[in-house]
């Protein structure tokens, strides 16, 4: 089995919950994407373009989806999280209930769209 889904189907509810979904929705909205299992965590690449990453946070109890290219996202910027980062943005998780499909799969094809933009805005 991948890494990457052994790294999911181990976390414990509803974590295990939040990442199957996410998998789901990425692999339904993203073209040919491939999920890799990189810095521990499942990472979703469309070829050689990273799209974005699933982390849980075990200790304050959420999932995040973060974005790759995020500083080049123009969406839906009002719910995405920074928390000490410098880049990157994410979509917060603690409960499946919380997911709004129409942000994520809105932030989702944004990001494609933005792929070969890179990770910093120049």
């Amino acid at each position: 089995m991948n890494p990457a889904e052994n790294y999911i189907l181990n976390q414990k509810e509803p974590f295990r919950s939040i990442l199957l979904h996410l998998k789901a929705v990425i692999e339904s909205v993203v073209p040919q994407v491939d999920m890799k299992y990189k810095w521990n965590i499942p990472c979703f690449y469309a070829g050689k373009q990273p799209i974005c990453y699933l982390n849980v946070s075990q200790k304050k109890r959420y999932v995040d989806i973060a974005f790759w290219n995020s500083a080049h996202l123009t969406l839906h910027l009002d719910k995405m999280v920074t928390e000490n980062r410098k880049v990157v943005k994410s979509l917060r998780y603690s409960k499946l209930e919380e997911i709004d499909q129409e942000v994520l799969v809105d932030v989702l094809q944004e990001c494609y769209a933005q792929k070969h933009k890179g990770f910093y805005k120049r």
